[in-house]
Protein backbone atom coordinates (compact mmCIF):
# COMPACT_ATOMS: atom_id res chain seq x y z
CA UNK A 1 0.00 0.00 0.00
CA UNK A 2 1.29 3.57 -0.87
CA UNK A 3 0.79 6.66 0.50
CA UNK A 4 -1.12 7.71 -2.13
CA UNK A 5 -3.23 4.65 -2.05
CA UNK A 6 -4.16 5.52 1.77
CA UNK A 7 -5.01 9.14 0.82
CA UNK A 8 -7.57 7.94 -1.25
CA UNK A 9 -8.96 5.29 0.48
CA UNK A 10 -9.15 8.73 3.36
CA UNK A 11 -10.77 10.83 0.61
CA UNK A 12 -13.55 8.24 -0.25
CA UNK A 13 -14.37 8.11 3.72
CA UNK A 14 -15.04 11.31 3.94
CA UNK A 15 -16.47 12.01 1.03
CA UNK A 16 -18.76 9.47 1.80
CA UNK A 17 -19.16 10.87 5.40
CA UNK A 18 -20.39 13.72 3.84
CA UNK A 19 -22.70 12.77 1.49
CA UNK A 20 -24.55 10.86 4.09
CA UNK A 21 -24.33 13.72 6.65
CA UNK A 22 -25.30 16.53 4.08
CA UNK A 23 -29.07 15.93 4.29
CA UNK A 24 -30.40 16.18 8.09
CA UNK A 25 -27.38 18.95 7.77
CA UNK A 26 -29.18 20.76 4.65
CA UNK A 27 -32.57 20.60 6.63
CA UNK A 28 -31.51 21.65 9.53
CA UNK A 29 -29.68 24.74 8.68
CA UNK A 30 -32.78 25.66 6.19
CA UNK A 31 -34.92 25.18 8.80
CA UNK A 32 -33.04 27.33 11.47
CA UNK A 33 -32.57 30.48 9.47
CA UNK A 34 -36.47 30.40 8.64
CA UNK A 35 -37.35 29.95 12.18
CA UNK A 36 -34.95 32.79 12.89
CA UNK A 37 -36.24 35.04 9.93
CA UNK A 38 -39.64 34.12 11.79
CA UNK A 39 -38.18 35.27 14.68
CA UNK A 40 -36.65 38.87 13.45
CA UNK A 41 -40.01 39.61 11.53
CA UNK A 42 -42.43 39.17 14.04
CA UNK A 43 -40.02 40.42 17.19
CA UNK A 44 -40.51 37.11 19.09
CA UNK A 45 -37.42 36.27 20.25
CA UNK A 46 -37.85 33.02 22.38
CA UNK A 47 -35.26 30.62 21.99
CA UNK A 48 -36.85 27.29 22.29
CA UNK A 49 -39.23 28.03 19.11
CA UNK A 50 -36.10 26.76 17.21
CA UNK A 51 -35.46 23.43 18.64
CA UNK A 52 -38.66 21.38 17.91
CA UNK A 53 -39.51 22.69 14.29
CA UNK A 54 -35.73 21.68 13.77
CA UNK A 55 -35.44 18.16 15.12
CA UNK A 56 -39.47 17.42 13.47
CA UNK A 57 -37.57 18.07 10.05
CA UNK A 58 -34.28 16.83 11.10
CA UNK A 59 -35.88 13.09 11.75
CA UNK A 60 -38.55 13.47 8.73
CA UNK A 61 -35.21 14.00 6.50
CA UNK A 62 -33.73 11.47 8.32
CA UNK A 63 -36.52 8.96 7.73
CA UNK A 64 -37.11 9.83 4.16
CA UNK A 65 -33.11 9.28 3.39
CA UNK A 66 -32.10 6.65 5.63
CA UNK A 67 -32.68 3.91 2.59
CA UNK A 68 -30.15 5.63 0.14
CA UNK A 69 -27.96 6.77 3.21
CA UNK A 70 -27.67 3.18 4.52
CA UNK A 71 -27.66 1.62 0.35
CA UNK A 72 -24.17 4.02 0.47
CA UNK A 73 -22.99 2.97 3.37
CA UNK A 74 -22.83 -0.49 2.58
CA UNK A 75 -21.73 -0.40 -0.87
CA UNK A 76 -18.51 1.53 0.60
CA UNK A 77 -18.48 -0.96 3.29
CA UNK A 78 -18.62 -3.94 0.67
CA UNK A 79 -15.85 -2.26 -1.89
CA UNK A 80 -13.59 -1.91 1.39
CA UNK A 81 -14.30 -5.82 2.41
CA UNK A 82 -14.25 -7.03 -1.04
CA UNK A 83 -10.62 -5.46 -2.10
CA UNK A 84 -9.08 -6.69 1.42
CA UNK A 85 -6.92 -8.98 -0.80
CA UNK A 86 -6.27 -6.15 -3.27
CA UNK A 87 -4.87 -4.02 -0.27
CA UNK A 88 -2.22 -6.27 1.63
CA UNK A 89 -0.11 -6.58 -2.09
Amino acid sequence: MTLDFIVGIMAETIRVTLLVSAPVLIVGLVVGVVISLFQAVTHVQEMTLVFVPKIVACLVTLVAALPWMINLLVSFTHNLFINIPTYIK
